[in-house]
């Protein structure tokens, strides 16, 4: 069994600390991990579920307003029939089982992503997660599920097909992808020392900033998390500007 990690008060952290209002994160490095431990990749998906929580639950503490994170991609299904099996059971176990704690937390759920290609029952148990947080009022957990960037835009620009548009703007796209009414995260983190954002919230992501953690993600604690904001509290953020 994973112990949870003592989340550190938000009274506690360094004054000069700016905490995102938008966080993202690419959980990598499962499988690694596991491997590392001679242990099957299951036992890193059930190791990483348990950093899943931990992170609500320090994003949460800090006071950051939407926390985003990369659970399934649209490329995801290329793995083997038993690993996705084994994914989409985690999904029903930590969602499900956690969601009397997000209510606790007044934390709501937002999914993005094309998740009704689930299974039914999956999906039903997604949706009844959804309505049972909707009215909450503070952090909005967004999970990625079946999500692509590339994607998102299609879907995006599908629908104002759809609606009729003829000439489409940067706006209209925007108000279009899963991620409407949501702001772009201003951080975007990736565990396991890889260095690309995988088809990750491509367009939301045009001025967020980087932070490429090495550790897997089973071993991203708070300290990592806090590591990762002091990075980006010490950047100047132009947008082009001079």
């Amino acid at each position: 069994m994973f112990k949870r990690k003592k989340i550190t008060a938000i009274s506690e952290l360094n004054n000069n600390l700016i905490v995102p209002k938008h966080i993202a994160i690419i959980m990598d490095g499962n499988g690694r991990w596991a491997k590392q431990r001679g242990l099957p990749r299951t036992a890193g998906h059930a190791a990483g579920g348990e950093s899943f929580i931990n992170t609500v639950d320090a994003c949460n503490s800090l006071r950051v307003k939407y926390l985003t994170v990369f659970a399934f991609s649209t490329e995801n299904w290329k793995r083997s029939e038993d690993e996705i099996k084994t994914l989409v059971e985690l999904m029903h176990k930590y969602i499900a089982n956690y969601v009397p704690k997000l209510m606790e937390l007044n934390i709501s759920l937002r999914l993005l992503g094309d998740y009704k290609a689930f299974d039914a029952v999956t999906v039903t148990s997604l949706e009844k997660s959804i309505d049972t947080l909707r009215n909450n009022t503070g952090m909005t957990l967004c999970i990625a599920l079946n999500y692509g960037g590339k994607a998102d835009i299609c879907y995006a620009v599908n629908n104002l097909i759809q609606s009729g548009k003829r000439v489409i703007t940067e706006k209209d796209i925007t108000e279009n992808l899963y991620t409407v009414g949501i702001p772009d995260p201003e951080l975007v983190i990736r565990t396991s020392g890889e260095e690309r954002l995988s088809n990750f919230l491509l367009w939301q992501t045009a001025y967020s900033e980087l932070y490429f953690s090495t550790v897997y993600w089973p071993d991203f604690d708070k300290k990592e998390l806090l590591t990762a904001i002091e990075s980006y509290s010490k950047r100047n953020r132009r947008f082009g500007g001079a």
